[in-house]
């Protein structure tokens, strides 16, 4: 099992597109977006594995920006295609990672090449020994100094999950996992990751058991805001980031309930 995590840590994106692959059988309604993300994943896997840049927005533009336009052109949806030839067509490319890195405003289309580009360059910077340049936008989180923002990078968290302890009858940590570089870190379980709101009472939760067992929406009635989370002991193959995907269902029911995700998935949901 040692060795299986080393491997990943080493190199996630095998298994990313193994399990891209299983829900895009299982789950016909995200198929697309699942297949485009395994698409991806050749694409990042490459960025993954250059030297760590000096200038990481000019390098994703340079090295990583026309893998992903070529593999979005072949194999996204329309909309995301037409977007993305438009975009690429009229703008600094370079300038326009560049500002997502800053986490200025930017519409679906930018953030999704943009992110599509930068995230595998900072999440090799993230588990190399290597700093990331941006600077944390965010402190420390409201109640035990829990921290909302990623402590490595910044960035807003993306989802959270609930790791397998080891030991039977013990529950293991709840972990967010970051929107940019993708580094996890230990955040309280009965917490919002938005606003650090502790009130159990203002936290509720949505589930859907029959579809996603393993995944549920964890929602704040402060702040409106919710992600997702997803419990490793309920589905041992889950992989968070790809499994998210394909939970676009309790994306659409949270947002029935009038609230809004902290951060969109790469896949813009």
């Amino acid at each position: 099992m040692q060795v299986l995590e080393a491997a990943v840590a080493a190199n996630p994106w095998p298994l990313r597109r193994e399990r891209a692959a299983e829900l895009a059988e299982r789950y016909p309604h995200a198929a697309e977006m699942l297949r485009l993300y395994q698409a991806l994943t050749v694409v990042q896997e490459a960025a993954y594995r250059l030297p760590s840049p000096e200038n990481i927005a000019a390098a994703a533009a340079e090295y990583v920006l026309p893998g992903v336009i070529d593999v979005t052109v072949e194999a996204g949806p329309r909309a995301l295609r037409d977007g993305v030839i438009a975009l690429f067509a009229s703008e600094d490319m370079g300038g326009l990672i560049q500002r997502w890195m800053e986490q200025k405003s930017l519409n679906p289309f930018e953030t999704y090449l943009a992110r599509a580009s930068a995230s595998p360059l900072l999440e090799a910077m993230t588990t190399s020994t290597s700093s990331i340049s941006p600077p944390p936008l965010g402190g420390e989180g409201q109640g035990g100094g829990m921290s909302q923002h990623c402590p490595n990078c910044g960035g807003l968290p993306q989802l959270s999950y609930f790791a397998v302890s080891g030991e039977a009858l013990v529950s293991g940590p709840r972990y967010l996992v970051c929107s940019r570089c993708a580094n996890n870190w230990i955040f309280s379980r009965m917490m919002c990751a938005g606003c650090g709101e502790s009130n159990g009472t203002k936290l509720p939760i949505y589930q859907e058991q029959e579809q996603f067992p393993h995944a549920r929406v964890d929602g704040c009635q402060s702040c409106r805001k919710y992600l997702l989370t997803f419990d490793l002991r309920r589905e041992t193959r889950a992989v968070p980031i790809v499994d998210e995907i394909a939970a676009l269902p309790l994306d659409l029911y949270a947002r029935d309930q009038g609230l809004t995700k902290i951060t969109p998935n790469l896949m813009g949901n």
